[in-house]
């Protein structure tokens, strides 16, 4: 797969194949991976508990800062492919746990003598252990639905039509994500009625796949400027899509 005119890819690239590029044969994967990381830890402190509204449509605040995790995966997976970006999911998982456990930890601790702020603290770090679970393994797997659609989506289109592939990729692995995590955090929980629970989670997948079509413009900018600075279009072809396989 090498002429850029039949696979529709940018013009000026070397079409390789994932596994043809060595460790160390990007300049911007780094970065990528620290954005994809932080992006992801600060959705699950900055706003994950707050019940917002705007125009008067109640929302969890999370949806603002979540989704971008997954746009981020959609470019990781898009421009140095499928094995790289499942890098990036693993080294988010252990950052979550990392994260859970040290929250744990730290809103245990028995404050200081005179230190007011303890309630406060809990009610903001003191997620339960269920929605903790639910957040990590509705992360997992949409993560690895949403770069197995996209990475495979490109070989079926040649490098044709980004945005089909993003937005179809998010549809699915947002689609996953909530599967998981809506149930599992609050099925049959106090305050929460079994139909509840299933509008919440159609609602926010709705909204979240509409986000990620809101900002396909700036995928289509930061995916063409990394293209180009790397040089490479990358295709998974021969790759090995086990989420616990292959190499990156």
């Amino acid at each position: 797969m090498t002429d850029t005119q039949q696979t529709g890819t940018t013009p000026g690239l070397r079409t390789v194949e994932a596994d043809e590029v060595g460790k160390g044969g990007f300049r911007y994967f780094d970065f990528m991976m620290t954005a994809f990381v932080a992006i992801l830890l600060l959705s699950n402190v900055i706003g994950a508990d707050k019940a917002a509204t705007l125009g008067g449509l109640k929302f969890g605040a999370g949806i603002l800062f979540f989704p971008l995790s997954y746009l981020l995966g959609d470019i990781l997976t898009e421009v140095y492919g499928y094995s790289r970006a499942r890098r990036c999911v693993w080294a988010g998982f252990a950052a979550m746990i990392f994260l859970a456990l040290m929250t744990f930890v730290v809103v245990k601790l028995p404050p200081a003598p005179g230190w007011s702020n303890q309630a406060a603290y809990e009610l903001v770090f003191g997620q339960t252990g269920r929605i903790v679970l639910a957040s990590i393994c509705a992360f997992w797997a949409g993560e690895f639905v949403n770069a197995f659609v996209l990475a495979r989506m490109k070989v079926w289109t040649g490098g044709r039509h980004l945005w089909t592939r993003t937005v179809s990729s998010t549809v699915f692995g947002q689609a996953m994500d909530s599967l998981i995590f809506y149930p599992l955090a609050f099925w049959d929980a106090p305050g929460f009625t079994h139909g509840l629970v299933i509008t919440i989670m159609v609602t926010n997948w709705a909204m979240k796949v509409g986000w990620e079509v809101l900002l396909t413009p700036l995928t289509y900018l930061v995916v063409g400027f990394l293209k180009r600075a790397e040089g490479v279009e990358v295709f998974d072809t021969r790759t090995n899509f086990s989420p616990f396989g292959g190499k990156a």
